[in-house]
């Protein structure tokens, strides 16, 4: 079934290393730990779209990886007038930049319609970065098509580490909204958690997008996806496993925090481990109005919360009622009482601490 949406600066005014005072606190650089390259260059939609017809004339369409024609021009343009510009305006610096997600489209053709896919889309993330080097750091998507084995995940994943990549978002549903594949704690997954470890990157649990009618992609398919994929964990145990793996869940850790003392409350009845889970899995904040952010700190340990805005993303328009796009995480957090050493933290600390392959040629 196809399913998929179409869809001048310094860039050497921010070196890793500076430090600097902002709104009152000193700390490193501000990194935001999600990002999407969703402004590729037409040409990207479109060799996605001759893929899509093909493997849907003929499921068994194997293909070939081939190029997509993009310039370096093009590439600038399309990051320089969105998430460049708003960096800069939201006095973030580095952003970690992985594939759009809603294009991953993992349910889409064969094993090798994502393959192909996959690279083109990690080769597109290479190129940004070494454009902006001091601006985005790499993060890739996997080949994860449905029924297939992970080699091909822990090939991509190997292969991206070596062009300087800091992690991968791993797709805990890759059909599409069905969830018909094993869960996170099933053994089919084991060959990429060993590899993760091995490796010492860690995975964003990040869905794509839904062609089940019940699930809206960017709402409840992407929110109930991180619910899921931390329920999975705490009810298996099977993180414990894995002393190094860690997992990141985006959108502020979908109905977690608001639903803490169910999911506390429910390990302490069933003898479920709670409190080592927070050793492998952090929250970003990708929450986009203030009590919420205000609740995610309040619930969640300092320690356990990454920056992150996912700009631009599912959210792009003002709210009414500040006239700040709601994607302006920053803003929010700024806003939170928190101590110098707790906001040092959350704005890079953790994150170079859950990315330690972030380097300055990362």
């Amino acid at each position: 079934m196809e399913c998929w949406p179409a869809g001048s600066v310094d860039h050497g005014q921010r070196a890793r290393g500076h430090r600097a005072r902002r709104d009152g606190y000193h700390f490193g650089v501000i990194i935001d730990c999600h990002g999407h390259y969703t402004t590729t260059p037409p040409a990207v939609g479109d060799w996605r779209a001759a893929q899509a017809a093909a493997v849907e004339a003929d499921p068994a369409y194997v293909g070939q990886k081939g190029t997509i024609e993009v310039s370096d021009d093009e590439i600038r343009e399309s990051i320089e007038g969105a998430q460049l510009k708003f960096q800069q305006q939201r006095g973030t610096d580095r952003t970690l930049f992985s594939p759009r997600a809603s294009w991953m489209g993992h349910h889409i053709g064969n094993e090798h319609t994502s393959t192909f896919w996959s690279q083109h889309q990690n080769d597109l993330i290479r190129r940004v970065c070494d454009l902006f080097p001091d601006n985005f750091v790499p993060v890739c998507q996997l080949p994860q098509s449905p029924g297939a084995e992970l080699a091909g995940s822990v090939a991509e994943l190997e292969r991206c580490v070596d062009m300087g990549f800091v992690g991968c978002n791993v797709n805990p549903d890759p059909t599409g909204g069905f969830w018909t594949g094993p869960p996170l704690w099933d053994r089919y997954w084991w060959p990429l958690w060993e590899k993760m470890q091995e490796l010492d990157v860690p995975g964003m649990i990040h869905v794509s997008a839904s062609c089940n009618d019940n699930f809206f992609t960017t709402g409840s398919h992407y929110l109930g996806a991180d619910t899921t994929a931390f329920m999975q964990a705490l009810s298996s145990g099977f993180m414990n496993d894995f002393p190094g793996l860690r997992w990141v869940i985006p959108h502020g850790g979908g109905a977690i925090p608001y639903h803490w003392g169910r999911f506390k409350g429910m390990a302490q009845d069933k003898d479920w481990d709670f409190d080592s889970l927070l050793d492998h899995i952090w929250f970003d904040t990708c929450v986009y109005h203030q009590p919420g952010i205000d609740l995610l700190f309040e619930v969640v340990p300092a320690d356990n919360i990454l920056f992150a805005s996912e700009m631009v993303g599912a959210v792009r328009g003002l709210d009414p009622d500040t006239g700040h796009y709601y994607d302006d995480t920053k803003r929010y957090v700024d806003a939170v009482d928190l101590s110098e050493d707790d906001r040092a933290k959350v704005m890079s600390g953790n994150v170079e601490r859950v990315y330690p392959r972030i380097t300055s040629d990362s």
